[in-house]
């Protein structure tokens, strides 16, 4: 399904370590939770009534990802990688591509991301792909991801996450966070 290779060879090798006599007794860490789960007991509940109430979220919270477009319409990503390159959970891959003539209007640059896909399964949200980014093109706004049945359907490509010009997104919150200097 997803032919596009990864940009890094990141892998960690998994050793398998013996367990001590107290571990495979499991008895000591069934007490351990139990006393938790009765230390929970007596503390105030923090849920939320979802559909009466919602919590506030925080001003830099890190929702679904947006490819940003300037102010004519053009988009900001030139496929310079570093977004995947940064991203821990290698949930971002892409393909550039030439500009070819009469596409002035649609990419700033030369270069732009003919595919780009973020797996949002994989994706962590640390927003590390919004810093590493050198055009602004990439950023976590403040929507939350849709929740589905089908794996499929959150892989999200390129034409689900480019802005619409006619329903801009509002980052400033994102950009005025200390991160960025102001625009």
């Amino acid at each position: 399904m997803n032919t596009m290779q990864s940009l890094t060879d990141r892998k960690k090798v998994v050793s398998k370590k013996e367990m001590t006599f107290m571990e495979k007794l499991y008895l000591p860490a069934i007490i351990g939770g139990m006393w938790i789960t009765f230390k929970h007991l007596f503390r105030k509940n923090n849920t939320v009534k979802y559909p009466e109430q919602t919590r506030e979220f925080a001003p830099v919270y890190r929702g679904q990802h947006v490819l940003k477009r300037d102010e004519e319409g053009r988009e900001n990503c030139t496929a310079c990688g570093l977004c995947a390159v940064a991203c821990p959970a290698e949930a971002i891959t892409m393909v550039a591509a030439e500009r070819v003539k009469g596409e002035e209007n649609l990419y700033r640059e030369e270069k732009y991301a003919e595919k780009y896909e973020i797996n949002m399964l994989r994706c962590i949200f640390c927003g590390l792909c919004e810093e590493a980014c050198p055009k602004e093109a990439i950023f976590l706004t403040d929507r939350i991801v849709p929740s589905n049945f089908e794996r499929d359907e959150f892989v999200y490509v390129k034409d689900r996450l480019v802005e619409q010009m006619d329903n801009r997104i509002d980052i400033t919150k994102r950009q005025h966070t200390g991160k960025r200097s102001k625009i």
